[in-house]
């Protein structure tokens, strides 16, 4: 979708800071943070809706990898998962450790090694 700002992430139109791409996902962290490495999860290929992704537990597994790495990476089981699609017209789920975590959410670089080494 041309007006897409996901897409155009996608794209290397617009920076983000990555934690989890393969050829079919990516994985970067969220600009307004809820908590620390506060990720979003998004099909490479536009899909409006989490529902219409073909294979939605491929699409879950690497949610679940993300989650997983999330908990190694500030030290907690609490992992929140929010799935809405109001906010940006493009296919995405939200993983999110707890914000007991103690780590500063704007501090993007530090907390995208964090989740990448932990992958």
């Amino acid at each position: 979708m041309e007006n897409c700002i996901f897409c155009k992430i996608v794209g290397g139109e617009i920076p983000a800071h990555k934690v989890y791409e393969d050829e079919k996902y990516l994985a970067f962290l969220d600009i307004h943070p809820k908590a620390p490495g506060h990720t979003q999860i998004i099909p490479k290929k536009h899909y409006r809706w989490v529902w219409d992704v073909p294979n939605p537990g491929e699409y879950f597994e690497v949610a679940t990898k993300i989650a997983k790495a999330q908990q190694k990476a500030f030290g907690t089981d609490w992992i929140l998962s929010r799935i809405v699609g109001d906010e940006i017209a493009h296919a995405h789920i939200w993983i999110y450790p707890s914000t007991q975590t103690g780590e500063n959410p704007s501090d993007f670089e530090k907390n995208a090694e964090k989740i990448r080494s932990a992958l």
